[in-house]
């Protein structure tokens, strides 16, 4: 649905002007001046915005540029009693869409309006598609000759050419929304909007707002309707990263979307299809919370039609020259355009094939471009790497502890340190960031948890309880 503000000192225009539009199923908010009008364009996006431009002591040319610096691809058409060439003249070369002159026959206003509305869609899917491109987030973008990697990318072009629903599984930072992308932008919908929310990252209320939508009045709060996040996904691909940890309510309202191709806005009776491509990822075993009745099984199903499995990075090591060849490239001209960074040494490549890598790639990236701005020579040298890599903890297990039987003592304190941030980030990871929860899940109080978050200067944005 449209939304159209219009912006009149005239009450009954105002008037008439909401019921006509809104019977032609547009949405519209009014304002009687301008400093309203510019209130309201600083709240809410607007699809179009009509406006008078005397108002008394406010100028329609005020709401224009607004518009413009605020709203750039929203056409504005200006209206007024006191036409004059003048008066057009300068709305025209202040980026008006068009003039009317009052009295306008409805008719014609209504062939304007949709024909601006279509401009704006147009500019905004050029907007989008110049985004996507500069993101460059297609299937090239994902890195790795090892045989795990080329398995996935093989799965990747045979699923880019359907619309079924993609399960990505994996550990945290292996780069399960990227694979997401790849298949998105490989496909027949790359051109239409890729969409993703974390359902782990929200309370049920506020995340079953962002994904349905809601009506004006659906609950405290509720000042305006709200197209969810699935509905702006039309025609393009929706992504729920972290799964595993939606409510069982919401649980079930994503299983209605998924059979019935269709969304309700929470405070609505009103079904709305949706042509929507579903992609899913989650790094927990959804088949054991299945089990456990921690998840719905008819859920599970419906989304692992296809799935894709993301192996660790200490499985594919031989991956790790090129991820490294690539970060560097990357965060050297962020950081270091006049002082290129060639490469690896040898003893700070042996340090970092060893390591476990229990952030993967995502842990990977944050090594290389703290050691692309710490690094003084042309290449990255064993000191510019974390303590926990040069140290040498390297055939750890899943939470560090290294075997007893490794060559050289054991830095105990060192190691525990480790165990205890990688359980802190798990936990932080499974929770969306939310303290209190990963407190419940480590048996510490609040307290205790965000001293620890603190001393190991675990980076993220955690959210506090509310």
């Amino acid at each position: 649905m449209s939304s159209i503000l219009v912006v009149d000192d005239e009450k009954s225009l105002r008037e008439f002007l909401t019921i006509m539009l809104e019977e032609q199923g547009y949405e519209v908010d009014t304002a009687a001046d301008g400093d309203s009008a510019i209130r309201l364009i600083k709240e809410k996006p607007f699809d179009l915005t009509l406006t008078d431009i005397k108002m008394g002591k406010s100028n329609g040319l005020d709401v224009l540029s607004a518009v413009k610096q605020l709203q750039p691809n929203t056409p504005v058409v200006m209206m007024t009693a006191y036409a004059t060439a003048e008066t057009a003249v300068e709305a025209m070369k202040k980026g008006a869409y068009d003039y009317l002159s009052k009295p306008f026959r409805v008719e014609d206003l209504q062939i304007l309006i949709k024909n601006a509305i279509e401009k704006k869609k147009l500019a905004d899917e050029n907007t989008y598609l110049k985004s996507a491109l500069n993101d460059k987030y297609h299937f090239s973008s994902m890195i790795g000759k090892s045989a795990p990697m080329q398995k996935i990318f093989g799965l990747i072009q045979k699923v880019s050419t359907s619309v079924a629903t993609v399960l990505i599984t994996g550990e945290s930072g292996t780069g399960k929304e990227l694979a997401a992308k790849a298949i998105h932008f490989s496909g027949e919908r790359k051109d239409r909007p890729f969409i993703s929310i974390n359902c782990g990252a929200l309370p049920e209320s506020l995340l079953e707002g962002e994904l349905f939508g809601y009506e004006k009045g659906a609950f405290t709060g509720a000042d305006n309707p709200k197209e969810g996040l699935i509905e702006s996904a039309n025609q393009g691909t929706f992504f729920l990263d972290e799964i595993g940890e939606a409510s069982p309510s919401t649980q079930v309202k994503l299983l209605r979307v998924l059979q019935e191709k269709e969304v309700m806005r929470l405070g609505s009776s009103k079904a709305i299809k949706v042509d929507v491509r579903f992609m899913a990822a989650t790094n927990r075993d959804l088949s054991r919370a299945v089990q456990k009745k921690e998840f719905r099984e008819d859920l599970f199903y419906r989304l692992n039609v296809v799935p894709l499995h993301l192996p660790p990075l200490r499985e594919r090591k031989e991956d790790l020259p090129f991820l490294i060849e690539y970060f560097l490239n990357i965060f050297t001209r962020e950081h270091k355009p006049d002082h290129p960074i060639q490469g690896v040494s040898q003893p700070a490549f042996a340090r970092m094939e060893a390591y476990h890598w229990p952030g993967n790639i995502r842990e990977l990236s944050n090594v290389i471009e703290r050691a692309v701005v710490l690094e003084a020579e042309d290449r990255i040298q064993l000191s510019s790497l974390p303590d926990e890599i040069i140290h040498g903890h390297s055939t750890v297990s899943e939470w560090g502890t290294p075997p007893l039987d490794q060559e050289g003592p054991i830095q105990l304190e060192a190691t525990l340190d480790q165990i205890e941030r990688r359980l802190l980030q798990s936990a932080l990871d499974k929770t969306g960031g939310m303290i209190h929860k990963a407190a419940d899940m480590l048996d510490l109080s609040f307290r205790s948890m965000r001293y620890r978050i603190q001393k190991h200067k675990i980076k993220g944005k955690p959210r506090n309880p509310q």
